[in-house]
């Protein structure tokens, strides 16, 4: 069978990548664009002007209100050994926000719950595959196409309350919603497709832990330590399919009724655990996060039997690093000492097999904030390469490019002086 992955150039989703035809697509990381010029680490990681999103226990941190928006742009060239596609495409990456809800009433200061919400995508599915095959008991070949659109997004509501001075603790209950539309198209003389549209919504929950010692032996440190573990989801799934047959003008002359099923689609459970070590000046940390797809189910057309996703699940795993720098926050002249500069690196192996055997994912990040006052322009840049030709048959070199900005302001602070 030759396979062959042709360009996507819409702008509305992720670029083309016949690896994110398996499961729900290709997973996003809820790191915004600061954190993922540092190898997308977070659960660890106390930010004071930008939204933790990864751990709400963090959130507590955010002393002021915050909001937060970014774009992802995306630019993949895909090759088996014998032909090369190249594909750009680009989405909506976040808009989150929060702010604190109540303060200390002896130490305003001090923060002791802060609440945050946002919109983020979850999933993103893209991908064109045509081959040949030959069909049964003949030596004439038929063109066969599957496509694939359409992804989950998240809209999220998360709390994060401090219990002391070094430990807090939060909630996130995340609303997934979208759909995941395949088809598959049979070519010879006449034209033959099977349309399949599956549609979910439903209700996650993850709680996150964090602790944080400043003075670190006798010094100027701060250590923290994080962990964030998903309970895992199961959306209520609507699965429709369709089978047409078409002439060669894409004119329908025969159409089977339709078939569709109710069901649930189960995601797996998900653990993050994290370390960082920070100064005034830098920080670095480094995280592990694990999650176990042969749990997962999708819904099926056929009572008692298995969707094809699921025999390929796999368990997922990602170790992430990374560090920042900011040489002087506080200099007048020299803007170039006020940026922070960010780097960072992540191994992950991805929750399905292609080939029969596991997706790997190598990549290498950069990062820079530009300040504007108490707000920035961030920036993340990620090169990256999925799959290779040996284990696999594809293999993927990618460039991301996280555009964010960052609003930092005092809103409901009541005025002592009219």
């Amino acid at each position: 069978m030759a396979c062959l992955v042709f360009t996507g150039q819409a702008w509305c989703q992720v670029a083309n990548s016949p690896f994110t035809q398996f499961g729900v697509g290709q997973n996003y990381t809820n790191a915004l664009a600061n954190t993922q010029g540092m190898g997308g680490i977070g659960v660890s990681q106390p930010q004071y002007w930008y939204v933790n999103n990864q751990n709400p226990a963090l959130l507590v941190y955010n002393t002021i209100t915050c909001i937060q928006a970014g774009i992802i742009l995306e630019s993949v060239k895909t090759t088996d050994g014998i032909t090369t596609e190249k594909s750009r495409g680009g989405n909506m990456n976040y808009l989150v926000m929060a702010f604190p809800a109540l303060r200390l009433k002896n130490k305003p200061s001090v923060i002791a719950w802060t609440t945050s919400a946002g919109l983020m995508p979850y999933s993103s599915l893209n991908y064109k595959i045509q081959y040949k095959t030959f069909i049964e008991g003949t030596h004439i070949q038929a063109l066969t196409t599957e496509q694939g659109s359409g992804g989950l997004t998240q809209l999220y509501w998360a709390n994060g309350v401090r219990i002391t001075k070094n430990i807090s603790v939060g909630l996130k209950a995340t609303y997934l919603f979208g759909s995941l539309d395949k088809v598959t198209r049979f070519d010879y003389i006449l034209v033959s497709t099977g349309e399949e549209k599956n549609t979910m919504k439903g209700f996650d929950i993850s709680g996150g832990i964090s602790f944080s010692k400043d003075s670190l032996w006798g010094k100027d440190y701060r250590i923290s330590i994080g962990a964030v573990y998903d309970l895992g989801s199961s959306p209520r799934a609507h699965l429709k399919n369709k089978v047409s047959n078409l002439d060669n003008r894409g004119d329908t002359l025969a159409a089977q009724t339709p078939i569709s099923t109710l069901g649930y689609m189960h995601l797996p459970a998900s653990i993050t655990a994290g370390i960082s070590i920070s100064k005034t000046k830098w920080s670095i940390g480094t995280e592990f996060n694990y999650q176990n797809w042969t749990t997962f189910r999708s819904v099926s057309l056929v009572e008692g039997s298995s969707p094809p996703d699921e025999a390929g699940a796999n368990k997922s795993w990602r170790a992430s690093f990374g560090g920042e720098i900011t040489p002087n926050q506080f200099s007048p002249e020299n803007i170039f000492q006020r940026l922070t500069y960010r780097l960072g690196g992540s191994v992950e192996q991805y929750p399905f097999l292609a080939n029969g055997k596991p997706i790997k994912d190598l990549g290498i990040n950069f990062g820079l904030s530009i300040p504007a006052g108490r707000s920035s322009v961030d920036l993340g840049f990620k090169l990256g390469k999925r799959g290779n030709k040996a284990d696999n048959i594809l293999e993927e070199n990618y460039v991301k490019l996280i555009f964010g900005i960052t609003f930092n302001d005092q809103w409901f602070i009541k005025r002592k002086f009219d």
